[in-house]
């Protein structure tokens, strides 16, 4: 009796250890996958920033430029711009020459969020490929452009894309840096959550105000949690 408990304890403590090795392997892929994808991100802002003929030390005098040039409107589309689709990247324009690829995916500039370290690419894909490596604009006039522009990022809930978005607060900034090399503030002012089917922040008007609308999954998948900023 006794040597077949002592068998019974010897099996569990082997599933156990195995289990323990599975558990810190997946952790150790997770953390591995995620640098990875951090330092290629940066690894393509630098490059990117450098065609644009951005030199380290530089953003902050962009963004002083950038504050003192006049907002001009933006010109109308040659084609009457369709109504925002959520599964396509329709609707979307930049009016600039892209500079560079990602992955093999059209770069339109780039986003930073000093609060919680985001720094990745803005792409012009939307498909899931594209949002595995970074973020992306869905809908409206092009960043740094009059009117509103809509960034989308998945919640991996490991600090990647906009898994933190649900720490910021009205009043912190967020960077938008586009084709032209601005690098403009913009501030914080709402943050809700809403249906997966609610569109209607996509189309909201701007009153001639330069702004963008952050998009991402809630923690548990079922809502979304939508973050409005305006250009200082």
């Amino acid at each position: 009796m006794e040597k077949k408990y002592d068998m019974f304890l010897t099996i569990i403590l082997i599933v156990s250890i195995i289990a323990i090795v599975v558990l810190v392997g997946f952790w150790l892929y997770d953390m591995y996958s995620k640098n990875r994808v951090e330092q290629d991100a940066l690894d393509a802002i630098e490059e990117f920033n450098r065609q644009i003929g951005i030199e380290d030390g530089q953003g902050e005098n962009n963004v002083i430029e950038a504050n003192l040039t006049p907002i001009e409107p933006a010109q109308e589309p040659e084609e009457p711009q369709q109504e925002p689709d959520t599964n396509t990247s329709e609707g979307k324009s930049s009016g600039k020459t892209n500079y560079d690829k990602y992955k093999n995916f059209t770069i339109l500039g780039h986003i930073e969020i000093p609060k919680t370290k985001v720094n990745y690419p803005v792409l012009a894909e939307i498909s899931p490929s594209a949002l595995n490596v970074a973020v992306a604009q869905l809908y409206g006039p092009g960043l740094n452009q009059v009117g509103n522009t809509i960034i989308i990022g998945h919640n991996n809930r490991n600090g990647l894309f906009f898994s933190n978005n649900k720490k910021l607060n009205n009043g912190d900034t967020i960077y938008i840096t586009d084709l032209e090399g601005n690098r403009i503030p913009y501030t914080i002012y709402n943050i809700y959550k809403t249906t997966d089917t609610d569109t209607d922040y996509m189309t909201r008007d701007t009153h001639g105000a330069r702004e963008i609308s952050l998009s991402t999954c809630t923690d548990d998948g079922k809502l979304r949690l939508i973050i409005w900023a305006k250009a200082e």
